[in-house]
């Protein structure tokens, strides 16, 4: 059985737009891997901090506020320096080819901009973990429910619904009408 991938999706600087973030988390949780996100707000060392700390073999940053070409090289040097500069660094966000490009020719892994495909993200993902830890990367086969000694309660059997009558439904009586009629004698005036 094959071990999980295990990526960290980080949002690095101010940027408050984590919608995308998100997704990506969930579609690669989806897609089998093991997923840490860090949240908003995040600075370069917090993030690599955590990579180191969870052991993770993916950090994937997203930068929608324009800081892409100053956070993925300080990202990318934080790792070198903590001993994590073999893992993939990728992500994506607002950034134009140009300074994909650039990036790239730092070491940066494949950027993805708006639209991509949450498939190809994660195909993407785990080719590099095969081609870098060889063999082919996959969700390992679920493991089946812990017994935990309790028996398991058998399901409620489902309630049927209320026969109908074909008499029409009573108005309610008026306030004074209900008093006057539960004091019998009483005369209404």
């Amino acid at each position: 059985m094959q071990r999980k991938i295990r990526v960290l999706v980080g949002k690095p600087g101010l940027d408050g737009h984590d919608r995308g973030a998100k997704v990506v988390a969930a579609a690669l949780r989806d897609a089998g891997m093991e997923v840490i996100y860090t949240g908003l707000h995040q600075t370069p060392a917090q993030i690599v901090e955590a990579a180191a700390q969870e052991d993770v073999d993916v950090v994937a940053l997203s930068i929608l506020s324009g800081a892409h070409m100053t956070l993925f090289p300080e990202v990318m040097k934080l790792m070198r320096s903590r001993g994590i500069g073999d893992r993939l660094l990728t992500g994506g966000g607002i950034i134009p080819p140009e300074d994909m490009g650039t990036l790239a020719g730092l070491g940066v892994g494949r950027l993805f901009g708006p639209g991509a495909s949450t498939q190809d993200i994660a195909e993407y993902i785990r080719t590099w973990f095969a081609e870098t830890h060889g063999g082919v990367a996959g969700a390992p086969a679920r493991k089946a429910p812990r017994a935990t000694g309790k028996p398991k309660r058998a399901a409620k059997p489902a309630r049927k619904p209320a026969a109908r009558s074909s008499k029409p439904a009573r108005k309610p009586a008026s306030k004074a009408a209900a008093r006057s009629a539960r004091k019998p004698g009483r005369k209404r005036g």
